[in-house]
């Protein structure tokens, strides 16, 4: 069963379980999903879906931050909850180990000479660590090791 199934599954769980959260977070992934398709005209499968998820999680873990200036700890809790609904449906994040691993393999093809070469290295580390880490860690990393 790939992760789009899984996602219609956990939906009528959710509606049987009268699991408000999980049931919210899981349509708005799905909305989300199917807007993306038809905005890009890409094919709904388990790559768009990890594409979503992923910017679902950043954006609430942005939301967190905003949360946390305004000390509502019930919204931490709430947007929390959600991540961790959504983080099943992402592959097993790399530890920084592995991604500094990666990005000296690309340096290693690429021979980058500066920062004017940024954009060909994180060009070919991008479709290796998609969905797999955070891309503002990966840009970080990759920035420390240029300079």
């Amino acid at each position: 069963m790939n992760l789009v199934e899984t996602l219609d599954k956990e939906i009528i769980e959710a509606m049987k379980a009268k699991d408000s959260v999980r049931l919210a977070t899981l349509r708005g992934v799905k909305g989300a999903m199917k807007l993306q398709s038809i905005d890009h005209k890409k094919e709904i499968n388990d790559e768009l879906l990890i594409d979503v998820v992923s910017k679902e999680i950043k954006t609430r873990n942005e939301s967190i931050k905003e949360f946390e200036k305004g000390r509502r700890q019930d919204l931490i809790d709430k947007t929390e909850a959600e991540i961790k609904i959504l983080s099943k449906y992402l592959p097993e994040q790399l530890s920084e180990e592995e991604i500094v691993n990666i990005i000296n393999q690309v340096f290693e093809e690429v021979n980058p000479s500066g920062i004017k070469d940024m954009g060909k290295v994180i060009g070919i580390v991008t479709p290796k660590v998609k969905g797999k880490a955070d891309m503002s860690v990966v840009s970080a990393l990759i920035r420390n090791k240029l300079n």
